[in-house]
């Protein structure tokens, strides 16, 4: 395929109207540097010199669909703190409309808390509480899918474990999308995988495709074998395993396999490579590309990410930039501090 053929598709973004639903939480960025060890403990010692907060989880996928120029709409939940009310205002700032984030009171808002010094994550810590979403905010989610569902081109569910993505929310969710011939991604979590069968694509990373097909994936047989036993087990249209370094490999249900080389020339950090990856998919099959040219444009795009570091989204004109050049090395660099 040449990949000049795909560029109409990047600039057709903006015609393209997505619903996300899925998991809502903050990354949370800790700047800094280390010289020296810790008498205390055989630990560094990071002296801190700026921190940053950006959306993540599904807040990821809709802020890099947003910057790619498509249109947005949003359900999750988050809870009544501080950081639930961060989520809220950078939605407003993005002109992203918040009615279907839905503020439980006794709901805490997932942190994702890194702490980055020389270019390298120290150490991780998360807070949250992870639980099912009560029926109030499944009922609002739900109906703002219903209301909008006339003037959406496809709905992306963003499953990151922590309690929106349920079985009655998911049974809900691909009836009324299929049923009115839409298209519906899933970015899964292992142990909700037997909930997404029938969906239009489904991208797991190779981890969680070896997981959930109960097979290590040891070489490219095992590789070939788990796509089609996940194909065949989830009845999707399309299984997208997404493989770090070794790109992405796309199984369909007409039996084609495409292996996809990794566009990045280096890899600093996957953080949110995942959301950047279907977000871009998404997009293109919203505007008509067929699962495998959606599925190149989703690899330019993540080999653009993993050259920043931290959460990241790319721009149309990054994007077709590097579709009309190949992926050029990044000077390695943090985000944007703000």
């Amino acid at each position: 395929m040449n990949s000049q053929e795909l560029l109409p598709f990047v600039s057709s973004f903006n015609r393209a109207r997505i619903m996300v639903i899925g998991d809502l939480m903050v990354d949370e960025y800790i700047w800094g540097s280390v010289s020296r060890i810790s008498p205390e403990a055989p630990v560094p010692v990071v002296s801190v010199t700026s921190e940053s907060l950006r959306l993540g989880g599904a807040g990821n996928v809709v802020n890099n669909i947003h910057t790619l120029g498509g249109k947005v709409v949003l359900g999750g939940v988050v809870g009544n703190d501080e950081m639930g009310r961060k989520v809220v205002q950078d939605l407003y700032k993005m002109g992203v409309d918040p009615r279907g984030v839905v503020v439980e009171a006794d709901w805490i808002t997932t942190v994702k808390t890194r702490i980055i010094a020389s270019h390298q994550q120290v150490v991780r810590y998360d807070r949250e509480i992870v639980r099912t979403i009560r029926p109030e905010a499944l009922r609002r989610i739900l109906g703002l899918l219903e209301e909008e569902l006339p003037r959406l081109d496809a709905v992306l569910v963003s499953d990151y474990g922590k309690g929106v993505v349920c079985d009655e929310l998911v049974e809900q969710v691909r009836s009324r999308v299929l049923g009115a011939g839409k298209i519906l991604t899933v970015d899964p979590k292992v142990k909700n995988f037997p909930l997404f069968r029938k969906v239009t694509v489904i991208t797991p990373n190779h981890h969680e495709a070896a997981q959930a097909a109960g097979r290590w994936i040891q070489s490219e047989e095992d590789l070939l074998a788990v796509g089609r036993q996940l194909l065949q087990q989830l009845d999707a249209r399309s299984v997208l395993i997404t493989r770090g370094e070794r790109g992405m490999t796309l199984f369909e249900d007409n039996g084609e396999i495409t292996h996809i080389p990794t566009m990045a020339k280096e890899v600093y950090d996957v953080t949110g490579a995942g959301d950047t990856a279907i977000a871009v998919l998404t997009l293109a099959m919203a505007v008509g590309a067929n699962p495998k040219e959606a599925a190149i444009l989703s690899n330019y795009a993540a080999g653009i990410v993993v050259q920043e570091l931290g959460t990241a989204t790319v721009k149309a004109e990054e994007l077709e930039d590097a579709v009309r050049n190949g992926i050029r090395s990044k000077v390695r660099k943090p985000l944007s501090r703000g």
